[in-house]
């Protein structure tokens, strides 16, 4: 299996998400389901628990169910095709960057430990980040879905 990254280029500017991943001779792909930090006493149809700690803890402790969920499924880090960030407002300079919510330095921490490739000064996958109002639990600040291949 190959995955080729392609650079996300502005002028001669590299944008810290890939325009697109091509994917060659894979068995297949895993699409997980949105990742939150919610607490281990979480119960979604009682509405009881919730979230673990603030924006920097549950970008953590998402980013490390991806990559438990990724290796649970036959695949891991090194495969991952595409992730859309769900962040929460408020967004004070109007967008969904300018969230204390949207941690990019979170998630490049833990990629420069565990798959080094994908942090956004290297050759990140593609994304999209997303503000919204809500997410399914009040105290959450951010939902991430991810893509990967099943190497062969």
């Amino acid at each position: 299996m190959e995955l080729v990254t392609h650079k996300k280029m502005k002028g001669d500017r590299h944008m810290p998400w890939g325009k697109g991943t091509v994917v060659t001779g894979a068995r297949g792909y895993v699409f997980l389901a949105g990742n939150t930090g919610t607490a281990q006493n979480y119960d979604p149809s009682s509405g009881k628990g919730g979230a673990v700690g603030d924006a920097a803890t549950q970008w953590r402790s998402i980013l490390t169910n991806i990559k438990s969920d990724l290796e649970e499924l036959g695949t891991s880090l090194e495969h991952l095709i595409k992730i859309t960030q769900y962040v929460k407002g408020p967004f004070p300079n109007g967008g969904a960057l300018s969230s204390p919510n949207f941690r990019l330095d979170i998630m490049d921490e833990f990629f420069a430990e565990h798959c080094p490739k994908h942090c956004s000064y290297n050759n990140p996958p593609p994304s999209e980040v997303i503000g919204v109002a809500a997410l399914a639990h009040p105290d959450l600040v951010i939902e991430i879905v991810a893509v990967a291949a099943l190497p062969d």
